[in-house]
């Protein structure tokens, strides 16, 4: 029988839970001076711990918040953690431009402006962990500067071509024929279309239920034509029910749309039938730009599109998701 779909969640918000508790359930002055200590010494594991601690215990998502997110405040409070070694920094007591020292070192090194907005905001979390644990009173990042990267998201990161996506699917076995479909026509972000379950796809209506959006927010998203179609075609294959093509017999029905569960999985497949079809893969994400920006063309509406995607910004779907063609306005201007 499958496993619940919502156990390797819960497994990792108690781990979450415990990891906290070991912060949490000490008193105020030992708190103090483990952090202190830890923050004296660069601990680095220790530190990392008491980040994330924080950030499951004050974190404006606290124990709810993604496994992935956490990871990247893990791993931004471990390399700024690692550069104050290397520059003999004092964690406590920072200088006045070590803080936007640590910015221009990343930017020199090449890295893009979002990741180091990334970095600042998970040694920022840094600090407030340490003040919360009473070491400290420093908010060193406070103030400092990260250049706007001014070219949009679409352009740094283009969405996939029809032709493409048509190659692809040629050589693309009926899991990530699928896995497209769903990315490219109904918008879906990898981790929402991992996570669907049978009783999510509704072929005669058209429409996918989404339960695990982002922000844990659940929307319901029409699909095309095309997708019924292959849904429904998938269903056979493998729902309920249906033939596993590893035996040829039937098998217990899975409660999951996909056998794999981790993105990184699903990019490992994904990225046979790219390179196969000789067209670079530029993530999962390309496929929801491709579905934005040839939904934009065809409606001319940033508010459906964004709806569409599941964004509740509708900027975000006109700076990274959806561009109109440079000459939408020819037939417009005719007659002029």
């Amino acid at each position: 029988m499958a496993s619940s779909p919502a156990l390797p969640l819960a497994l990792a918000r108690h781990d979450l839970l415990a990891q906290t508790r070991e912060w949490t359930a000490l008193h105020d002055e030992e708190l103090r001076r483990r952090a202190v200590q830890a923050a004296g010494a660069k601990d680095v594991a220790a530190l990392v711990s008491l980040t994330t601690a924080y950030l499951a215990h004050q974190g404006g998502s606290g124990v709810l918040t993604s496994p992935r997110t956490t990871e990247a405040y893990a791993l931004g409070a471990r390399q700024f953690t690692e550069y104050t070694a290397t520059q003999a920094i004092n964690l406590l007591r920072p200088g006045r431009h070590d803080a936007q020292g640590y910015v221009n070192h990343m930017l020199a090194a090449g890295r893009k402006p979002a990741g180091v907005q990334l970095k600042v905001a998970a040694a920022s979390c840094l600090y407030r962990a340490l003040r919360w644990a009473g070491a400290t009173e420093a908010d060193p990042f406070r103030d400092v500067r990260v250049p706007k990267d001014r070219t949009p998201g679409i352009v740094k990161r283009p969405p996939y071509t029809e032709d493409e996506l048509a190659d692809v699917l040629d050589h693309a076995d009926a899991h990530v024929k699928f896995l497209l479909f769903l990315t490219a026509h109904a918008g879906l972000r990898i981790s929402e279309a991992l996570a669907l379950q049978w009783s999510d796809l509704d072929e005669g209506a058209r429409r996918v239920q989404v339960r695990s959006g982002k922000g844990r927010k659940g929307r319901v998203v029409a699909v095309s034509t095309s997708l019924a179609r292959a849904a429904r075609h998938y269903r056979q294959l493998y729902g309920p029910g249906g033939p596993d093509h590893t035996d040829g017999k039937r098998t217990t029905p899975h409660d999951h749309v996909f056998r794999y569960r981790q993105p990184m999985t699903a990019r490992y497949h994904a990225e046979k039938a790219f390179q196969a079809a000789g067209v670079p893969f530029r993530g999962f994400h390309a496929g929801r730009k491709y579905a934005g920006t040839r939904l934009l063309r065809q409606i001319r509406d940033f508010g459906r599109v964004a709806a569409h995607l599941g964004h509740e910004s509708v900027d975000t779907t006109r700076r990274g998701y959806a561009q109109l063609a440079a000459d939408d306005l020819k037939d417009d201007l005719n007659g002029w």
